[in-house]
């Protein structure tokens, strides 16, 4: 799988969240950018992603996932740093 395919996987469920997929074959780091993670914990923030392609790691098409979730004022703290 690409990431490109991931990334389109990702929009199809219609979060409104903003998606970044970065990996190719099994492997992927998605970053997920919502203010509905404003009052999330990490882990939480997490699994919302990883819910929406569990279909796909259940199957086996997507196995390691690195998942990256922040708000948009998190996003733009981290672009000013160079992260």
């Amino acid at each position: 799988m690409l990431a490109a395919e991931v990334n389109l996987l990702l929009e199809s469920k219609n979060t409104g969240w903003i998606f970044s997929v970065q990996g190719e074959g099994r492997n992927f780091q998605i970053e997920a950018v919502s203010e509905e993670f404003e009052f999330m914990t990490r882990v939480k923030r997490q699994q919302a992603v990883l819910r929406l392609i569990t279909d796909e790691i259940a199957a086996g098409t997507l196995h390691a996932i690195t998942v990256t979730a922040l708000t948009p004022d998190e996003k733009s703290m981290r672009q000013g740093l160079g992260i």
